[in-house]
């Protein structure tokens, strides 16, 4: 199991955001975290990456106590996201924002050369390679998405946290996205936690799916048990 989550619980004032949930991330998987606004599907995930101190409550990756760790370490212990709302350098160019990605790594002895070239083949993958010395203020919301997706990917994370990757998307461009999910999912092993309200894109990427609702755990299971879980199309599914 890559990462336990147990009796998870945080409270703002008095407001419960999360109570008590528990969920587990097999390696290797990709699992969908859904839920109506509010639900604390954001919350739980800035809690995984230590934004947030819970109030009671465990989390456990690769063996290790997350809970003890502090924020600027996650993404050297194999943790990288993306957000909600975008969190790109847009003084910089697109190629300077995956090397931020790069330097989250544990140091190693690859020259700069060798980190401009993987940032530029990261770049490729997600089909901006023409992009890459472009300032990202320039770049469509779109592309912006995928240089973070890139990003994040240098940082060759074991877990893959994707916060609403497909906000903003149309169709087509969904369509795109979870080709480049599943790609990464296959061609890298990496294991994937994904926020999302598109539900195509949900049910046709996930291996496996948590429902959260009003901070707590509502159900999960494969995709199809969730299409006909009767509490989930009430609470959530029955609305969209």
């Amino acid at each position: 199991m890559l990462l336990k989550v147990d009796g998870l619980s945080i409270r703002f004032g008095g407001v419960a955001a999360l109570s008590e949930v528990s969920f587990e991330i097999e390696e290797g998987r990709v699992t969908g975290l859904i839920g109506p606004n509010g639900a604390g599907k954001t919350t739980c995930f800035n809690c995984i990456t230590r934004l947030y101190q819970p109030t009671s409550g465990s989390i456990t990756f690769a063996g290790d106590d997350l809970l003890q760790i502090p924020a600027y370490r996650v993404a050297r212990r194999g943790i990288a996201r993306t957000f909600q709302n975008l969190e790109l350098f847009t003084s910089m160019t697109v190629l300077d924002n995956v090397l931020v990605g790069i330097a989250a790594r544990p140091a190693n002895r690859v020259t700069r050369q060798d980190e401009i070239r993987e940032a530029r083949e990261l770049l490729a993958y997600v089909g901006l390679a023409d992009a890459a010395d472009a300032p990202v203020r320039r770049l469509p919301f779109g592309a912006r998405k995928m240089v973070e997706l890139a990003r994040a990917l240098a940082a060759k994370p074991k877990l893959l946290l994707l916060d609403e990757p497909a906000a903003g998307f149309g169709h087509e461009e969904t369509g795109r996205l979870a080709d480049t999910i599943s790609r990464v999912n296959r061609d890298f092993g990496t294991t994937i936690l994904m926020v999302e309200h598109q539900m195509q894109l949900v049910m046709g990427v996930c291996d496996h799916i948590v429902v959260l609702s009003s901070g707590r755990k509502l159900a999960e299971g494969n995709p199809a048990a969730i299409s006909q879980n009767k509490s989930v199309i009430e609470a959530y599914l029955g609305t969209l």
